[in-house]
């Protein structure tokens, strides 16, 4: 069996503004993130395409997927590389219609092995769980325990994305529990040296992975 290698999976702060494209530039520099989710609340759809133009740009400079945080028509409408969908966002059915074939469709599934096996059988590209980990970036309803990645891991070959409060001093034990990315925000952002810092730091993780 091939070994899978964790990645990193950046999900932006609220607050895109001000020199949030300088931080993303610094963070996508400085080692390799898979993919970067769009996440902004309470603005109109005309507003966030406008936000998120920068930064689709400079995701795709570094060759990183721009994810669409809940809003599919938001997607279609900025030609995103995919949409990530709560619960009450639609489902993988609707967004390939919308979106085309080729467009990468994640779902919500909190700590419930139900909700991931219909995700998957619906035409999900992945499953997230979580939270492991407290978080301040919103309100946890949901606790997930490692173990439902191992579980996820040992039938189904669907990438799955670990998600709440991860940091790079917490990140280990989801790695080895069988995420397939770390969906981090906070602990990117919030960094203490900085969102460069923390990114590198992630990838030293990976890094030990690929060759422990």
């Amino acid at each position: 069996m091939t070994q899978r290698i964790c990645q990193l999976y950046l999900i932006s702060p609220l607050d895109v503004g001000g020199d949030f494209s300088a931080r993303l530039e610094a963070a996508l520099a400085a080692a390799p993130v898979a993919a970067f989710q769009f996440r902004v609340k309470d603005v109109s759809q005309h507003e966030a395409a406008r936000l998120a133009e920068p930064l689709q740009a400079i995701c795709a400079a570094h060759d990183v997927a721009f994810i669409v945080n809940d809003d599919m028509a938001l997607a279609k409408r900025l030609g995103a590389d995919g949409v990530h969908l709560g619960q009450g966002d639609g489902d993988p059915v609707e967004a390939r219609r919308l979106l085309g074939p080729q467009a990468q469709v994640g779902v919500t599934c909190h700590n419930s092995r139900h909700l991931a096996m219909e995700a998957g059988e619906t035409g999900a590209d992945y499953v997230a769980f979580g939270a492991f980990f407290p978080t301040a970036t919103k309100d946890v309803e949901h606790r997930a325990d490692p173990e439902i990645l191992t579980w996820w891991q040992g039938l189904f070959e669907l990438p799955c994305v670990a998600i709440g409060g991860i940091t790079p001093e917490n990140a280990q034990l989801l790695v080895d529990a069988g995420a397939d990315f770390l969906a981090v925000s906070g602990g990117v952002w919030d960094h203490p040296e900085g969102p460069a810092a923390a990114v590198r730091a992630f990838a030293e993780l990976f890094a030990d992975q690929a060759t422990g």
